[in-house]
């Protein structure tokens, strides 16, 4: 989690007790109405909250991707070297082969 998104958190939760209150201050404003913003206060960090946990939980989702993809990529590379070694033994035979037929068909 970065500074940044305590930051935002934390103004969205301040720019929530604002608006209630400057909102509620146009209805002749009471103390009784504390609770509205007291409420107004809560859902809105509840929501900074929820989208903090809705991130992390993104980036571990992200870090997970990036290490399978890490892995296959290894894994490929070494099939490909497997599969290399294997073909260049194959040919090797292959040339070893033609060459015995070849020296056979001029004798």
């Amino acid at each position: 989690m970065e500074t940044r998104d305590i930051l935002f958190s934390v103004v969205m939760v301040v720019s929530s007790f604002v608006l209630t209150y400057e909102w509620l201050g146009r209805f002749k404003y009471s103390p009784a109405n504390a609770l509205i913003i007291l409420a107004a206060m809560v859902m809105v960090g509840a929501l900074a909250a929820m989208i903090l946990s809705v991130d992390i939980r993104l980036r571990k989702i992200d870090h997970m991707l990036e290490a399978k993809e890490r892995s296959l990529r290894i894994n490929i590379q070494s099939v490909e070297n497997n599969l290399n070694s294997r073909m260049n033994e194959v040919i090797i035979k292959m040339d070893d082969i033609i060459d015995s037929m070849d020296r056979t068909r001029y004798r």
